[in-house]
């Protein structure tokens, strides 16, 4: 750290989650801001010659250029690590940035991968098509069925990598159990953590060895830049996955991560307020006539509802999908863009983790790179549809998805 900084009062041990969103930063300047500063440069002057060679030695603390170092992405990474109980954090350009450091990092020819079948596709992509190329296997499972994980895996074995829940249809895994599948093969366990956040679920404290972020959803939380980070222990982040980062260039720029950085000081208010929209309206599509299933976590009819409950803190979280029902495909994916089309308050756009609600068709968007028989093996039909609820009235919501399924049932 720069002698540029002020000392501060360290902060006393086993403080909340809460306290430590609003309190754990870098030191402040020896200008005293309150708010954390955003520090918009390159590169940094160095006091004199000897200096700047022991910074470059990585002799003495300090920073000198931003795709090694800055302030204002020290200050994201410290507290996001606060957050998911971890010991170090580090941030990427965006979430699948952070996912592709990860495997790159850790993972070389001849590696196997297990992984679940029903991740966002691009990590479908990433580690079924691209790596491979590179000579790193990678077996796909079901979410949900731990004898499957243990029995995919092989001598070769290096990383087991869930999300949980998934995207879109919100399946739950049990983290502990993979945990306890990948230490006996001497494998790492990363955790996507996306959905819950470390506002509803800590996954290092169920075993998992990494935790991946995409700051550009709940973590920002109003839809503004992209960001990503890894989350782990001191000897994975700073000393295998950090030297690659530099290296590589999949640096967070400074204004995003003072933005994510900020966003975090409400994280818990808004994951725990749309959680409880969410649920309500989980409750009332599952109602609904014109719906054929809702996937919700926090819906006692979900599979994995126990488990989801004891892990993400007794919340179901904010994103749900559902199924409009229909006779074949080709209707059901008609019927979906018209629920869509229908609305007028929810945004149609692919992001999740907004304060404001949007609405997507997986199959056509996010998942639209997968081949039809990879989408129907992750159980993203035509007729699916995925909600990121934000902070509207719900009720308001509830009207807006209404228009479009009644007139389903209209014309059925």
């Amino acid at each position: 750290m720069n002698e540029d900084f002020l000392s501060q009062r360290p902060l006393p041990e086993g403080l909340h989650p809460d306290t430590l969103a609003l309190r754990v930063s870098v030191p402040r300047s020896g200008y005293g801001e309150h708010s954390e500063a955003v520090y918009l440069t390159s590169c940094f002057v160095q006091p004199d010659a000897a200096t700047a060679a022991r910074r470059y030695a990585r002799e003495q603390p300090g920073y000198t250029y931003t795709r090694s170092g800055n302030p204002s992405v020290t200050a994201f990474e410290n507290r996001l690590a606060a957050l998911e109980g971890a010991e170090a954090a580090i941030a990427t350009s965006s979430g699948m940035a952070a996912i592709t450091l990860l495997a790159v990092a850790l993972l070389k020819s001849g590696d196997h991968v297990v992984c679940s079948r029903a991740m966002f596709g691009s990590t479908i992509s990433l580690l079924g098509e691209h790596l491979a190329r590179f000579g790193v296997n990678t077996t796909f499972v079901s979410q949900t069925d731990v004898q499957a994980w243990r029995a995919a895996v092989r001598p070769q074995t290096r990383l087991l990598f869930a999300e949980t829940p998934n995207n879109p249809l919100a399946d739950v895994c049990d983290i502990a159990a993979l945990a306890a599948i990948a230490h006996e093969a001497g494998a790492l366990l990363a955790i996507d953590n996306c959905f819950a956040t470390p506002a509803l679920q800590r996954p290092l404290a169920l075993g998992a060895d990494l935790v991946v972020q995409s700051g550009t959803k709940f973590l920002d939380g109003q839809g503004r830049v992209m960001a990503g980070a890894v989350c782990g222990s001191r000897a994975l982040v700073d000393e295998q996955l950090r030297p690659l980062s530099k290296t590589l260039g999949m640096v967070l720029s400074p204004f995003n991560a003072w933005v994510v950085h900020k966003g975090l000081e409400t994280l818990a208010l808004r994951v725990r307020a749309q959680s409880a929209h969410a649920l309500a309206l989980a409750q009332w599509l599952q109602a609904h006539a014109a719906v054929q299933r809702v996937h919700y976590p926090g819906l006692a009819s979900h599979p994995g509802h126990a488990l989801a409950m004891a892990q993400q803190s007794g919340c179901g979280g904010a994103i749900l999908a559902f199924a409009v029902r229909a006779a074949d495909p080709a209707q059901a994916r008609r019927r979906a863009f018209h629920v869509i089309d229908s609305t007028r308050v929810c945004s149609i756009a692919t992001n999740l983790g907004d304060v404001r609600t949007l609405i997507s068709h997986p199959a056509s968007t996010s998942h639209a790179r997968l081949s039809e028989p990879e989408r129907d093996a992750a159980g993203v039909g035509q007729g699916l549809l995925r909600l990121s609820v934000g902070l509207e009235h719900a009720p308001d919501i509830q009207q807006d998805l209404a228009r479009g399924l009644d007139h389903c049932l209209a014309v059925a």
